[in-house]
Protein backbone atom coordinates (compact mmCIF):
# COMPACT_ATOMS: atom_id res chain seq x y z
CA UNK A 1 0.00 0.00 0.00
CA UNK A 2 1.46 3.35 -1.08
CA UNK A 3 0.98 6.52 1.48
CA UNK A 4 -1.32 8.39 -1.53
CA UNK A 5 -3.41 5.27 -0.61
CA UNK A 6 -3.71 5.98 2.99
CA UNK A 7 -3.66 9.82 2.76
CA UNK A 8 -6.71 11.41 4.77
CA UNK A 9 -7.59 7.70 6.88
CA UNK A 10 -6.63 7.15 10.15
CA UNK A 11 -3.68 5.16 11.44
CA UNK A 12 -3.26 3.24 14.23
CA UNK A 13 -1.36 5.85 16.14
CA UNK A 14 -4.37 7.81 15.31
CA UNK A 15 -7.10 5.64 16.77
CA UNK A 16 -4.41 5.08 19.82
CA UNK A 17 -4.30 8.68 20.50
CA UNK A 18 -8.06 9.01 20.35
CA UNK A 19 -8.19 6.08 22.91
CA UNK A 20 -5.45 7.90 24.89
CA UNK A 21 -7.92 10.77 25.59
CA UNK A 22 -10.10 8.61 27.68
CA UNK A 23 -7.65 9.30 30.63
CA UNK A 24 -9.67 12.11 31.24
CA UNK A 25 -12.40 10.38 32.98
CA UNK A 26 -10.13 9.47 35.93
CA UNK A 27 -11.17 12.56 37.72
CA UNK A 28 -14.58 10.90 37.78
CA UNK A 29 -12.76 8.73 40.79
CA UNK A 30 -14.31 9.50 44.00
CA UNK A 31 -10.47 9.62 44.63
CA UNK A 32 -7.98 9.83 41.47
CA UNK A 33 -4.97 9.03 43.44
CA UNK A 34 -6.36 5.57 44.54
CA UNK A 35 -3.92 3.00 43.03
CA UNK A 36 -6.32 0.23 43.20
CA UNK A 37 -9.27 2.63 41.84
CA UNK A 38 -7.54 4.04 38.63
CA UNK A 39 -6.47 0.27 37.71
CA UNK A 40 -10.48 -0.57 37.79
CA UNK A 41 -10.95 2.60 35.79
CA UNK A 42 -8.38 0.64 33.23
CA UNK A 43 -10.34 -2.27 33.63
CA UNK A 44 -13.33 -0.53 32.55
CA UNK A 45 -12.30 1.48 29.61
CA UNK A 46 -11.04 -2.13 28.31
CA UNK A 47 -14.33 -3.60 29.06
CA UNK A 48 -15.96 -0.51 27.26
CA UNK A 49 -13.85 -0.85 23.97
CA UNK A 50 -14.98 -4.63 23.91
CA UNK A 51 -18.85 -4.18 24.54
CA UNK A 52 -18.25 -1.54 22.21
CA UNK A 53 -17.13 -3.71 19.28
CA UNK A 54 -20.44 -5.53 19.43
CA UNK A 55 -22.04 -2.52 17.85
CA UNK A 56 -18.94 -1.09 15.58
CA UNK A 57 -20.22 -2.95 12.93
CA UNK A 58 -23.77 -3.47 12.81
CA UNK A 59 -25.72 -3.41 10.27
CA UNK A 60 -29.39 -2.10 9.89
CA UNK A 61 -30.01 -3.68 6.78
CA UNK A 62 -28.93 -6.92 8.03
CA UNK A 63 -29.87 -6.96 11.93
CA UNK A 64 -29.75 -9.16 14.72
CA UNK A 65 -29.95 -9.40 18.44
CA UNK A 66 -26.15 -8.68 19.80
CA UNK A 67 -24.97 -8.44 23.42
CA UNK A 68 -22.67 -6.31 24.74
CA UNK A 69 -23.19 -6.88 28.21
CA UNK A 70 -23.49 -9.47 30.48
CA UNK A 71 -22.07 -11.58 34.05
CA UNK A 72 -18.25 -10.63 31.60
CA UNK A 73 -19.05 -7.49 30.49
CA UNK A 74 -20.52 -6.35 33.43
CA UNK A 75 -20.90 -3.03 33.01
CA UNK A 76 -23.28 -0.22 33.67
CA UNK A 77 -25.34 -1.96 36.23
CA UNK A 78 -26.32 -5.24 34.08
CA UNK A 79 -29.44 -6.87 35.59
CA UNK A 80 -27.95 -10.40 36.87
CA UNK A 81 -32.01 -11.88 36.06
CA UNK A 82 -31.71 -10.45 32.25
CA UNK A 83 -30.69 -11.68 29.19
CA UNK A 84 -29.75 -8.28 26.77
CA UNK A 85 -30.20 -8.01 23.26
CA UNK A 86 -29.85 -5.10 20.90
CA UNK A 87 -30.14 -4.69 17.15
CA UNK A 88 -29.66 -1.84 14.88
CA UNK A 89 -32.68 -0.85 12.12
CA UNK A 90 -34.16 2.12 10.13
CA UNK A 91 -37.08 3.91 10.66
CA UNK A 92 -38.10 3.82 7.14
CA UNK A 93 -37.66 -0.01 6.92
CA UNK A 94 -40.29 -2.75 7.47
CA UNK A 95 -38.76 -5.61 10.01
CA UNK A 96 -39.78 -9.28 10.97
CA UNK A 97 -39.62 -10.15 14.32
CA UNK A 98 -40.30 -13.93 15.20
CA UNK A 99 -39.25 -16.96 17.64
CA UNK A 100 -40.72 -18.54 20.72
CA UNK A 101 -41.65 -17.02 23.98
CA UNK A 102 -40.29 -19.34 26.01
CA UNK A 103 -40.67 -19.06 29.63
CA UNK A 104 -39.51 -16.68 32.10
CA UNK A 105 -41.13 -13.45 33.90
CA UNK A 106 -41.29 -11.48 30.92
CA UNK A 107 -39.99 -10.53 26.96
CA UNK A 108 -39.74 -6.40 26.59
CA UNK A 109 -38.82 -5.13 23.32
CA UNK A 110 -37.79 -1.44 23.47
CA UNK A 111 -38.37 0.30 20.12
CA UNK A 112 -35.89 3.67 20.57
CA UNK A 113 -34.80 7.09 18.67
CA UNK A 114 -30.97 6.72 19.92
CA UNK A 115 -29.11 4.12 22.15
CA UNK A 116 -25.41 3.68 24.17
CA UNK A 117 -24.13 1.98 20.93
CA UNK A 118 -20.70 2.88 19.52
CA UNK A 119 -22.90 4.75 16.61
CA UNK A 120 -25.81 6.62 17.95
CA UNK A 121 -26.45 8.94 21.10
CA UNK A 122 -29.23 8.51 23.92
CA UNK A 123 -32.60 8.87 22.40
CA UNK A 124 -36.10 8.75 23.71
CA UNK A 125 -38.31 5.11 23.46
CA UNK A 126 -40.34 5.44 20.81
CA UNK A 127 -42.62 2.17 21.15
CA UNK A 128 -42.52 -0.78 23.25
CA UNK A 129 -43.99 -4.17 22.99
CA UNK A 130 -44.38 -7.11 25.20
CA UNK A 131 -44.50 -10.47 24.06
CA UNK A 132 -47.60 -11.56 25.91
CA UNK A 133 -49.75 -8.62 24.84
CA UNK A 134 -48.94 -10.33 21.04
CA UNK A 135 -50.61 -13.58 19.23
CA UNK A 136 -48.42 -16.64 20.92
CA UNK A 137 -49.07 -20.07 19.29
CA UNK A 138 -49.64 -22.95 21.43
CA UNK A 139 -45.82 -23.63 21.30
CA UNK A 140 -45.25 -20.09 22.33
CA UNK A 141 -43.96 -19.29 18.62
CA UNK A 142 -44.36 -15.54 17.26
CA UNK A 143 -44.62 -13.15 14.37
CA UNK A 144 -44.97 -9.50 14.67
CA UNK A 145 -44.57 -6.80 11.60
CA UNK A 146 -42.91 -3.36 12.28
CA UNK A 147 -42.97 -0.95 9.93
CA UNK A 148 -44.50 3.04 9.04
CA UNK A 149 -48.18 1.35 7.76
CA UNK A 150 -49.52 -1.77 8.17
CA UNK A 151 -49.94 -3.63 4.19
CA UNK A 152 -52.51 -4.20 2.80
CA UNK A 153 -54.14 -7.31 3.66
CA UNK A 154 -51.75 -8.42 6.68
CA UNK A 155 -54.04 -9.85 9.32
CA UNK A 156 -50.99 -10.58 11.45
CA UNK A 157 -49.57 -8.90 14.49
CA UNK A 158 -48.15 -5.17 13.45
CA UNK A 159 -46.62 -2.74 15.38
CA UNK A 160 -46.05 1.29 13.63
CA UNK A 161 -42.67 1.37 13.51
CA UNK A 162 -41.66 5.41 14.18
CA UNK A 163 -39.44 7.11 11.68
CA UNK A 164 -36.71 8.16 14.19
CA UNK A 165 -36.37 4.50 15.68
CA UNK A 166 -32.99 3.03 15.04
CA UNK A 167 -32.40 0.40 17.63
CA UNK A 168 -35.01 -2.35 19.48
CA UNK A 169 -33.88 -3.46 22.47
CA UNK A 170 -34.79 -6.80 24.13
CA UNK A 171 -34.81 -8.15 27.62
CA UNK A 172 -35.69 -11.62 28.35
CA UNK A 173 -36.48 -11.50 32.50
CA UNK A 174 -36.06 -14.76 34.72
CA UNK A 175 -36.62 -15.95 38.41
CA UNK A 176 -35.15 -19.42 37.91
CA UNK A 177 -32.29 -19.07 36.50
CA UNK A 178 -31.17 -22.11 34.33
CA UNK A 179 -34.93 -23.68 35.01
CA UNK A 180 -36.90 -22.01 32.40
CA UNK A 181 -37.05 -22.47 28.90
CA UNK A 182 -35.37 -19.88 27.18
CA UNK A 183 -36.82 -16.98 24.18
CA UNK A 184 -35.79 -17.88 20.70
CA UNK A 185 -35.89 -14.42 18.92
CA UNK A 186 -34.84 -13.42 15.18
CA UNK A 187 -34.96 -10.25 13.61
CA UNK A 188 -34.56 -9.72 9.55
CA UNK A 189 -35.92 -6.84 7.52
CA UNK A 190 -38.28 -7.64 4.91
CA UNK A 191 -38.64 -5.11 2.01
CA UNK A 192 -35.18 -5.64 0.53
CA UNK A 193 -33.28 -8.68 -0.52
CA UNK A 194 -30.12 -10.06 2.08
CA UNK A 195 -27.35 -9.36 0.22
CA UNK A 196 -24.54 -7.40 2.36
CA UNK A 197 -21.98 -5.34 0.81
CA UNK A 198 -18.45 -5.10 1.92
CA UNK A 199 -17.67 -2.37 3.54
CA UNK A 200 -15.24 0.16 1.94
CA UNK A 201 -11.59 1.98 3.62
CA UNK A 202 -13.61 5.02 4.44
CA UNK A 203 -16.30 3.61 6.27
CA UNK A 204 -14.66 0.73 8.18
CA UNK A 205 -12.45 4.12 9.14
CA UNK A 206 -15.12 5.97 10.16
CA UNK A 207 -16.80 3.20 12.33
CA UNK A 208 -13.32 2.83 14.07
CA UNK A 209 -12.68 5.76 15.03
CA UNK A 210 -16.60 6.17 16.22
CA UNK A 211 -15.15 2.98 18.41
CA UNK A 212 -12.19 4.55 19.31
CA UNK A 213 -13.96 7.64 21.37
CA UNK A 214 -16.37 5.54 22.46
CA UNK A 215 -14.16 4.32 25.62
CA UNK A 216 -14.50 8.09 26.67
CA UNK A 217 -17.64 8.60 26.44
CA UNK A 218 -18.99 5.44 27.87
CA UNK A 219 -16.54 5.19 30.94
CA UNK A 220 -17.30 8.70 31.34
CA UNK A 221 -21.31 7.31 31.13
CA UNK A 222 -20.43 5.08 33.30
CA UNK A 223 -18.27 7.11 36.19
CA UNK A 224 -21.13 9.64 36.32
CA UNK A 225 -23.23 7.82 37.39
CA UNK A 226 -21.73 7.56 40.80
CA UNK A 227 -19.97 11.27 40.59
CA UNK A 228 -23.74 12.72 40.46
CA UNK A 229 -24.54 10.45 43.20
CA UNK A 230 -21.73 11.58 45.34
CA UNK A 231 -22.33 15.64 44.26
CA UNK A 232 -26.46 15.40 45.05
CA UNK A 233 -25.86 13.08 48.53
CA UNK A 234 -27.41 10.38 47.64
CA UNK A 235 -24.89 8.33 50.00
CA UNK A 236 -26.51 5.69 52.29
CA UNK A 237 -30.06 7.16 51.11
CA UNK A 238 -32.29 5.94 47.77
CA UNK A 239 -33.52 8.33 44.97
CA UNK A 240 -36.65 6.96 42.88
CA UNK A 241 -35.26 7.69 38.55
CA UNK A 242 -37.24 5.94 35.81
CA UNK A 243 -34.45 5.76 33.49
CA UNK A 244 -36.58 7.43 30.73
CA UNK A 245 -34.30 7.92 27.64
CA UNK A 246 -31.68 6.65 28.87
CA UNK A 247 -32.17 2.76 28.48
CA UNK A 248 -34.68 2.22 31.67
CA UNK A 249 -38.01 -0.10 30.95
CA UNK A 250 -41.01 1.26 30.68
CA UNK A 251 -43.30 1.64 33.80
CA UNK A 252 -40.55 0.72 36.16
CA UNK A 253 -39.62 1.84 39.50
CA UNK A 254 -35.79 2.35 40.26
CA UNK A 255 -34.46 2.88 43.54
CA UNK A 256 -30.92 3.97 43.25
CA UNK A 257 -28.04 5.61 45.67
CA UNK A 258 -24.45 5.01 46.69
CA UNK A 259 -24.21 2.50 49.89
CA UNK A 260 -20.87 3.38 52.14
CA UNK A 261 -20.02 1.34 55.44
CA UNK A 262 -17.13 1.49 57.74
CA UNK A 263 -14.87 -1.91 58.26
CA UNK A 264 -17.56 -3.75 60.87
CA UNK A 265 -20.44 -2.14 59.73
CA UNK A 266 -23.83 -4.07 57.83
CA UNK A 267 -26.54 -1.82 56.09
CA UNK A 268 -30.21 -3.55 56.27
CA UNK A 269 -32.61 -2.81 53.17
CA UNK A 270 -36.13 -2.97 54.74
CA UNK A 271 -39.52 -2.51 52.27
CA UNK A 272 -43.14 -3.49 51.49
CA UNK A 273 -43.90 -4.97 48.95
CA UNK A 274 -46.47 -3.99 46.11
CA UNK A 275 -49.80 -5.74 46.18
CA UNK A 276 -48.90 -6.57 42.58
CA UNK A 277 -45.79 -6.40 40.83
CA UNK A 278 -44.64 -8.53 37.52
CA UNK A 279 -40.75 -8.44 38.04
CA UNK A 280 -38.57 -7.11 41.17
CA UNK A 281 -35.05 -7.18 42.22
CA UNK A 282 -32.46 -6.02 44.14
CA UNK A 283 -28.62 -5.70 43.50
CA UNK A 284 -25.13 -4.45 43.99
CA UNK A 285 -22.47 -2.01 42.23
CA UNK A 286 -18.94 -1.60 42.54
CA UNK A 287 -18.18 2.09 42.90
CA UNK A 288 -17.66 2.56 38.76
CA UNK A 289 -21.07 1.23 38.08
CA UNK A 290 -20.23 -2.98 37.48
CA UNK A 291 -22.90 -5.26 38.77
CA UNK A 292 -20.54 -7.02 41.24
CA UNK A 293 -19.83 -10.70 40.61
CA UNK A 294 -23.26 -12.61 41.09
CA UNK A 295 -22.12 -15.92 39.88
CA UNK A 296 -19.83 -16.75 42.69
CA UNK A 297 -21.21 -14.39 45.19
CA UNK A 298 -24.65 -13.38 46.33
CA UNK A 299 -24.79 -9.83 45.31
CA UNK A 300 -28.26 -9.64 43.68
CA UNK A 301 -31.32 -11.37 44.88
CA UNK A 302 -34.60 -11.50 42.87
CA UNK A 303 -38.62 -12.34 44.37
CA UNK A 304 -37.48 -16.81 43.49
CA UNK A 305 -34.43 -15.91 45.40
CA UNK A 306 -35.52 -13.86 47.77
CA UNK A 307 -37.11 -14.94 51.94
CA UNK A 308 -39.75 -12.84 52.94
CA UNK A 309 -40.31 -12.25 56.26
CA UNK A 310 -43.31 -13.54 58.29
CA UNK A 311 -44.79 -10.02 58.36
CA UNK A 312 -44.57 -9.46 54.69
CA UNK A 313 -41.66 -7.70 54.39
CA UNK A 314 -38.20 -7.97 52.58
CA UNK A 315 -35.77 -7.61 54.80
CA UNK A 316 -32.02 -8.13 53.39
CA UNK A 317 -28.29 -7.09 54.79
CA UNK A 318 -25.53 -5.41 52.90
CA UNK A 319 -22.44 -6.43 54.34
CA UNK A 320 -18.63 -7.53 53.56
CA UNK A 321 -18.34 -11.17 55.78
CA UNK A 322 -21.23 -13.30 55.72
CA UNK A 323 -23.64 -12.71 58.73
CA UNK A 324 -25.49 -15.49 58.23
CA UNK A 325 -28.55 -15.13 57.41
CA UNK A 326 -30.56 -16.05 53.86
CA UNK A 327 -30.95 -12.45 52.12
CA UNK A 328 -27.27 -11.52 52.54
CA UNK A 329 -26.18 -9.32 49.69
CA UNK A 330 -22.35 -9.78 49.48
CA UNK A 331 -20.94 -6.46 48.45
CA UNK A 332 -17.70 -8.25 46.69
CA UNK A 333 -15.07 -6.48 49.21
CA UNK A 334 -16.41 -3.10 48.55
CA UNK A 335 -17.42 -1.12 51.57
CA UNK A 336 -18.68 1.79 49.27
CA UNK A 337 -20.50 1.11 45.63
CA UNK A 338 -24.13 1.60 44.78
CA UNK A 339 -27.66 -0.17 44.73
CA UNK A 340 -30.41 -0.72 42.64
CA UNK A 341 -33.83 -1.76 43.09
CA UNK A 342 -36.44 -2.47 40.66
CA UNK A 343 -40.00 -2.75 40.77
CA UNK A 344 -41.42 -3.63 37.19
CA UNK A 345 -45.61 -2.98 36.68
CA UNK A 346 -46.37 -2.96 39.95
CA UNK A 347 -49.37 -1.24 41.84
CA UNK A 348 -47.02 0.99 43.95
CA UNK A 349 -43.28 1.60 44.60
CA UNK A 350 -42.44 1.42 47.84
CA UNK A 351 -39.52 3.27 49.12
CA UNK A 352 -37.21 1.33 50.65
CA UNK A 353 -35.52 1.65 54.22
CA UNK A 354 -31.64 1.94 54.69
CA UNK A 355 -30.36 1.41 58.36
CA UNK A 356 -26.53 1.15 59.35
CA UNK A 357 -25.94 -1.15 62.20
CA UNK A 358 -22.82 -2.85 63.71
CA UNK A 359 -22.37 -6.15 61.70
CA UNK A 360 -21.62 -8.01 64.76
CA UNK A 361 -25.39 -6.83 65.94
CA UNK A 362 -27.19 -7.23 62.67
CA UNK A 363 -29.48 -10.23 64.29
CA UNK A 364 -30.58 -7.67 66.94
CA UNK A 365 -32.10 -5.54 64.03
CA UNK A 366 -34.17 -8.91 62.22
CA UNK A 367 -36.97 -10.51 63.37
CA UNK A 368 -36.52 -12.99 65.94
CA UNK A 369 -37.55 -15.96 63.46
CA UNK A 370 -34.90 -14.79 60.94
CA UNK A 371 -33.19 -18.30 59.72
CA UNK A 372 -29.63 -19.06 60.68
CA UNK A 373 -27.75 -19.94 57.47
CA UNK A 374 -24.62 -21.65 58.41
CA UNK A 375 -21.07 -22.00 56.07
CA UNK A 376 -22.44 -25.03 55.27
CA UNK A 377 -25.09 -24.01 53.95
CA UNK A 378 -24.05 -21.02 52.40
CA UNK A 379 -21.65 -23.03 50.10
CA UNK A 380 -24.66 -25.20 48.92
CA UNK A 381 -26.44 -21.61 48.06
CA UNK A 382 -23.45 -20.71 46.06
CA UNK A 383 -22.92 -23.60 44.11
CA UNK A 384 -26.67 -23.86 43.14
CA UNK A 385 -26.28 -20.18 42.26
CA UNK A 386 -23.04 -20.72 40.46
CA UNK A 387 -24.65 -24.05 38.31
CA UNK A 388 -27.64 -22.15 37.73
CA UNK A 389 -26.41 -18.96 36.00
CA UNK A 390 -24.10 -21.08 33.68
CA UNK A 391 -27.29 -23.14 32.59
CA UNK A 392 -28.41 -20.08 30.92
CA UNK A 393 -27.63 -18.56 27.42
CA UNK A 394 -25.77 -15.50 28.35
CA UNK A 395 -25.04 -14.25 25.14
Amino acid sequence: MTSSDTAGLPQWADYLGTLARADSVLDLLADPADPLARQEAYRLMFMALAAGFQSTFVDPDHPEFVCSVSNVMNSVGVNPDFIYGSASIRGEGAYRLSGKRGGGVFVFFDINAGSIGVLDQFGPSVGFIDLDDCTLGADGSFDILLSAERPAGHTGDWVRLDPRACNIAVRRGYYNWGEEEEAKIAIERVDRPIGPVRLDAAEIARRLAALSGFVERYVGFAMNYGARQRAQGVVNRLEHDDWAGRGGVAGQHYYQGIYALEPGQAMIVETDLPETVRYWNIQLNDPLWNTIDFFNRQSSLNAAQARLDSDGRFRAVIAAADPGVPNWLDCGGHLTGSMMLRWTQASSGPEPRLRIVDAASVRDHLPADTPRVSVEERQQMLRRRVRAAQWRHRW
